[in-house]
């Protein structure tokens, strides 16, 4: 009876340590999350991409937050430009708008990957690098904005996708960097 009731003991503390230990790792990955998303415009789709993406969810600080950040708008410019090549090929007459879109994600991802390079040594050039980004942006909503053709309609709807991705990124660099100059210059 004594070993049993012990190892019931253990077993139960072993059950209540997982759940009274796991808050506190994610109430302090929250604060980083919350520290990015108080420097963005639209905070709740801040939050709910942050909360549900693995790598943002997983940083063990503010540094790996950004990474993971900037990682996922990469990715997004990459299959956005991949859409515009292809579309490019496919759809003849839309060939030469879709051709400079592609160049603008290509610039896109080339900004980015720099900001990610820039960012522990240098987070405020790494802010700079995300923010211009939001140029080629208006490039592309430019050049496809007043389209009624699906393509174009689809292109614009992960151009603005990519809008609210390169606000987290400018928010995470900022968050990184901690200064408070940034937020004045996007608010």
């Amino acid at each position: 009876m004594a070993s049993f009731s012990g190892c019931f003991f253990v077993l139960t503390m072993a059950i209540l340590s997982q759940f009274l230990l796991a808050p506190t790792s994610t109430l302090t990955n929250r604060e980083y999350i919350d520290a990015n998303c108080q420097r963005v415009k639209n905070k709740t789709f801040c939050v709910d991409t942050l909360t549900t993406y693995l790598p943002t969810v997983s940083a063990t600080g503010l540094l790996p937050l950004a990474e993971a950040v900037i990682n996922l708008a990469v990715a997004h410019a990459e299959k956005t430009a991949g859409f515009a090549a292809e579309t490019a090929k496919n759809e003849a007459a839309l060939k030469t708008q879709f051709n400079e879109c592609h160049d603008a994600y290509i610039a896109i991802v080339a900004s980015l990957k720099s900001a990610s390079l820039e960012l522990k040594e240098t987070p405020d050039t790494a802010n700079y690098d995300v923010m211009i980004s939001g140029d080629d942006t208006s490039r592309v909503k430019d050049l496809v904005g007043k389209n009624l053709d699906k393509s174009s309609k689809t292109l614009m709807e992960m151009t603005l996708q990519m809008e609210k991705l390169l606000d987290l990124a400018a928010g995470a660099t900022d968050a990184v960097d901690d200064d408070d100059e940034n937020i004045r210059r996007r608010t």
